[in-house]
């Protein structure tokens, strides 16, 4: 059984940082993309960023471009988003994602496995 699980959420200041982590066990996760979600209450889920099963290639949202990076570890089975100079409007349920397949995808169909989400809250 595959299973997803995140940390590393919290409350922090607008202009701080965080890294969120998500330790996935249960299939080959090297095979896999990866991503990471968000969700507020109210609204649909969405892309954040994504990262191909080698690490060569990542996409992020245009709203995180230059404050957000994603990585991974495959010796690890772990997958990281290190967030910097966080905003109000980045406050959310943070959601890391399986792939389908190897390559990126932005669509939460692409993605089969999920995690239950680590809240990050970053006050002004």
């Amino acid at each position: 059984q595959v299973q997803l699980v995140e940390s590393g959420g919290g409350l922090v200041q607008a202009g701080g940082s965080l890294r969120l982590s998500c330790a996935a066990s249960g299939r080959t996760f090297s095979s896999y993309a990866m991503a990471w979600f968000r969700q507020v209450p109210g609204k649909e889920r969405e892309f954040v960023a994504a990262i191909s099963w080698f690490g060569g290639s990542t996409y992020y949202a245009d709203s995180v471009k230059g404050r957000l990076t994603i990585s991974r570890d495959n010796s690890k089975n772990a997958v990281y988003l290190q967030m910097n100079n966080l905003k109000p409007e980045d406050t959310a349920v943070y959601y890391c994602a399986s792939s389908l397949g190897g390559a990126i995808g932005t669509m939460k169909d692409e993605y089969d496995y999920w995690g239950q989400g680590t809240q990050v809250t970053v006050s002004s």
